[in-house]
């Protein structure tokens, strides 16, 4: 059961990314140009946070049921032995600390730009809340260039 899910939670690491790029960028394009929110903008950010709340239930089941890195380690090690290793550590403690983070903010990002009166609110509060996300989703990824991904590669 592991394996599929991990496979799973990479590759919609992408579809993150790629929605997260969209997001923002429609949004810092609405800024930038003053232009009107549209459709497509408003579909920016309603894939941006399907996507994530997608990755968020393969994390949890990953994290609570299949991954030898988080309960399972904690379990079998203790916390302190845990908080040790760094890439144990990453995947018991920051990995899910930052990917719920993100979460929560996806969310709030977007109601504040459904709820916002103008256009050019709109914009400004995807881009800001979107931007915040996209730069989370980059720290708690694990690339295969750090050393908690140093065993993956760039698929999975």
């Amino acid at each position: 059961m592991y394996t599929p899910l991990l496979i799973i939670h990479s590759l919609l690491r992408w579809a993150i990314l790629l929605a997260g790029i969209w997001a923002v960028y429609r949004s810092w394009k609405g800024v930038s140009g003053k232009t009107p929110f549209t459709g497509a903008d408003n579909k920016a950010g309603l894939f941006f946070m399907i996507f994530f709340d997608l990755q968020l239930l393969v994390g949890l089941l990953l994290y609570f049921v299949a991954s030898p890195f988080a309960m399972k380690a904690i379990s079998e090690m203790g916390m302190g032995a845990v908080m040790k290793s760094s890439v144990r550590r990453f995947y018991a403690v920051e990995h899910i600390t930052m990917a719920v983070l993100a979460f929560i903010l996806v969310h709030i990002g977007r109601a504040k730009v459904k709820k916002a009166p103008t256009d050019a609110l709109k914009h400004k509060k995807g881009l800001i809340f979107f931007g915040i996300v996209l730069v989370l989703v980059l720290l708690l990824t694990p690339w295969p260039f750090r050393e908690a991904g140093a065993m993956r590669g760039w698929l999975y």
